[in-house]
C-alpha cells in the first residue's frame, strides 16, 4: 500500500526545544522544495494500481525522497546511509523519522530504488523544473548539451577473464540446480583452477616482449575457451535433466526451483557468447554487440578517443542543461538524462532530449553543441530557434561576438559534466544493467535540480 506522507512527530520530539529542531539553511530550503505535492504525485502515478490501497504500508515517499537526496549528496552506501540518519537528530528531522520510530532497513530503501525505476525520478525532476518556472521566476531561453560515458561497475574485460568467470558461474549455478531438483544428477566440474593457470601463463608470456607472445597468448586463450566449452556441455545436459523433471527437493519452493533453473539457463547463454566471441576474434571476424561482462550484460564498449582511456565500457548518457541566459554563473537546470548502451551518436539522443523540452513546455531561443552534433539533424530536431551553434562548424551564423559568446557558453557544459561526476557521483553507475544506469543518472539530475532550485 502506497504511503506518501511521513510519520507524525512522537512525544519525544515534542520534548526538545524549538532551537534544537531547527534545520540548517540548506536542509530547510530542500525540505521546503520537496514538500511540493507535485513531486510526490510522480510516485503515486507510477505505483502499481493493485498495490495503491492494499497490502503492507510502504515506506513514506516523503521520507524515501529525502533519504535518496542525502545518499546522492554524501555518496554513502545504503547501510551507511541508514546508520548515519538513525544516529543524527537533525537528519531524522529532515527525513521525517520521529525519535520513537525505528529507521527503515537499508534493504527497504535499496529495493524501492529498483522497483520505482528511472521514470518516476524523471517525472519528479520535471516537477522540480516546473516549480522553478512557475513559482521562482526561472525562464529558460538557452540550451547546451553534451554526452559522456556512464561507466559500468566492472573490471577491464579480457577474453580469458570472461572465461574464468564463465566456468565459475556455471559450476555455482549447477550446484544450486542439483540441490533444487533431485532428479538432476549431472555433475559440472569447476574448472576455475585450469583457467586461472592459463591466466597466469598469459601474464608471464606478455612480460617476455618477444614476437612469439601473440601466438602464445592466442593458444592459451583458446585453451581457456575449450575449458568453457566443456563446462557448457555438462551444463546443458544438467539443464535438460532439470527441465524434464517435475520433482522438487525437500525444503525448496517451486519459485526457488524455477529461479535456479533460469539462472543456469542464463549463464549458459552468456558463456556461449564468450566462446563465440573468442572464435570470431581469432578468425578475424567482426564481433557485433560484444559482451564485456557476465555480471552487466547490457554494458558495451564505447570509443571516445581520449588519450587516457580510448575505450570505456558502459553507456553513453546525454546531459542537457537549460539556462535563463548565456552569461556565466547563470541559473541552470538539468533535463532528465537520456542514456543508451554502447557508442551512440549525439543526435540519436538529442531527439529524446527535445521531447523533454516539449513535455515541460520550454521554448528556447538559442542552443549550443559540440562538434559531435551534425547541422542537419540538429536543426531538424530543434526547428524554429533563433540560432544553433555547433563548435567548429563553418556554417554558424551571427556576428563574431555572438559566435564567441556561444562558444564560451558551450564550454560550460564540459564543466557541468565534470561537476556532476565530482559532486553528484555521476559517471560510474553502481547499479547493474541499463535500467540501473538510467536510475543512477536520473537521481543525479534530480539532486542537481533540487539543489539549484532550492538556491533560487
Amino acid at each position: 500500500m502506497l504511503r506518501t506522507e511521513a510519520f507524525a512527530d512522537s512525544l519525544l520530539d515534542e520534548l526538545f526545544p524549538e532551537e534544537v529542531k531547527l534545520l540548517s539553511d540548506e536542509l530547510r530550503a530542500v525540505d521546503l522544495l520537496l514538500d511540493n505535492p507535485a513531486v510526490l504525485l510522480a510516485f503515486r502515478r507510477h505505483w502499481e494500481t493493485t498495490a495503491l490501497h492494499h497490502g503492507r504500508p510502504s515506506l513514506p515517499m516523503a521520507t524515501f525522497v529525502r533519504l535518496m537526496w542525502i545518499k546522492q549528496k554524501t555518496g554513502w552506501g545504503y547501510e551507511a546511509l541508514m546508520a548515519q540518519v538513525s544516529d543524527s537528530f537533525q537528519l531524522r528531522r529532515f527525513c521525517r523519522i520521529p525519535l520513537g520510530e525505528e529507521a527503515p532497513d537499508e534493504s527497504t530503501v535499496r529495493k524501492l530504488v529498483r522497483r520505482l525505476g528511472s521514470e518516476v525520478i524523471d517525472e519528479a525532476t520535471r516537477a522540480v523544473i516546473s516549480d522553478a518556472m512557475g513559482h521562482r521566476g526561472f525562464r529558460p531561453r538557452a540550451l547546451r548539451a553534451d554526452s559522456t560515458v556512464a561507466q559500468s561497475d566492472i573490471r577491464y574485460p579480457t577474453d580469458v577473464g570472461l572465461c574464468a568467470d564463465a566456468v565459475r558461474l556455471l559450476a555455482k549455478a549447477a550446484r544450486k540446480v542439483r540441490g533444487a531438483v533431485p532428479d538432476a544428477t549431472r555433475h559440472v566440474v569447476n574448472r576455475s583452477r585450469a583457467v586461472q593457470k592459463r591466466v597466469r601463463a598469459i601474464g608471464r608470456s606478455l612480460r617476455r616482449r618477444t614476437g612469439e607472445a601473440k601466438q602464445v597468448v592466442q593458444a592459451l586463450t583458446e585453451e581457456a575457451a575449450a575449458q568453457v566449452s566443456s563446462s557448457l556441455r555438462e551444463s546443458k545436459k544438467l539443464l535438460a535433466e532439470a527441465t524434464a523433471s517435475t520433482a522438487t527437493a525437500e525444503g525448496v519452493s517451486e519459485k526457488a526451483r524455477a529461479r535456479a533453473i533460469a539462472t543456469l539457463e542464463e549463464w549458459i547463454g552468456s558463456s556461449a557468447r564468450v566462446v563465440d566471441q573468442i572464435r570470431m576474434r581469432f578468425a578475424g571476424e567482426r564481433i557485433p554487440d560484444r559482451l564485456v561482462s557476465l555480471f552487466d550484460t547490457d554494458a558495451r564498449p564505447v570509443r571516445r578517443g581520449k588519450l587516457s582511456a580510448p575505450t570505456e565500457f558502459g553507456y553513453v548518457v546525454q546531459l542537457a542543461e537549460v539556462t535563463s541566459s548565456t552569461k556565466p554563473r547563470t541559473p541552470s537546470l538539468l533535463l532528465p538524462p537520456k542514456l543508451q548502451a554502447g557508442s551512440t551518436h549525439e543526435n540519436a539522443l538529442l531527439v529524446d532530449t527535445v521531447a523533454e523540452l516539449d513535455t515541460l513546455g520550454i521554448t528556447l531561443r538559442e542552443a549550443s553543441f559540440d562538434a559531435g552534433f551534425t547541422r542537419i539533424a540538429t536543426e531538424k530536431a530543434l526547428p524554429g530557434l533563433d540560432r544553433i551553434f555547433i563548435a567548429g562548424s563553418a556554417t554558424n551564423t551571427g556576428s563574431k561576438r555572438t559566435r564567441r559568446r556561444l562558444a564560451k557558453y558551450r564550454v560550460g557544459c564540459e564543466g557541468r559534466i565534470s561537476h556532476t561526476k565530482r559532486e553528484y557521483h555521476a559517471g560510474r553507475s553502481r547499479l547493474r544493467g541499463i535500467a540501473g544506469a538510467r536510475i543512477w543518472e536520473s537521481w543525479v539530475a534530480f539532486r542537481h535540480d533540487v539543489d539549484a532550485v532550492a538556491r533560487m
